[in-house]
């Protein structure tokens, strides 16, 4: 292979390996646009491409161990709490009937009316004490 397909090659590489990073903008690609700039820069100065391929492989995974922690302490999305989530494992009173078949039910959990579903598909009368179990929507879920 000639030293300027070579070029080619690295360049092509580094736009190829930037269009993904900046096409997914999930981090994916950018430790090998190092490597392939690692490796241009071999070529330039006129190492073998044997050379160039190891340099690649090593400066991206160097990259990559690096920098990796790094960032998925700045892109950790961060879970945020809602007020639904206080009514998780709490107790509440049913104060309509609750039938999954016919969609009807509402309990009175923490001071608010929600509307309500058995986790067990049962029918659970009005005046009855239920546990929230989960949150579906805009629906508890109680047993």
């Amino acid at each position: 292979m000639s030293q300027t397909a070579i070029y080619i090659l690295w360049a092509s590489a580094i736009v190829i390996f930037a269009i993904v990073e900046g096409a997914t903008v999930q981090l994916v690609s950018v430790w090998f646009v190092l490597g392939a700039v690692a490796a241009l820069i071999a070529a330039l100065c006129g190492a073998g491409f044997a050379v160039q391929i190891i340099l690649f492989t090593a400066v991206s995974l160097l990259a990559l161990v690096i920098t990796r922690p790094l960032v998925k302490k700045f892109v950790k999305p961060k879970v945020q709490a809602t007020n639904a989530d206080r009514c998780l494992g709490a107790e509440g009173i049913v104060t309509e009937r609750i039938d999954n078949i016919a969609a009807t039910g509402q309990v009175k959990v923490k001071g608010n009316v929600w509307t309500a579903r058995s986790a067990s598909g049962a029918c659970i009368e009005a005046g009855t004490t239920v546990r929230v179990e989960r949150i579906e929507g805009v629906k508890l879920i109680v047993k």
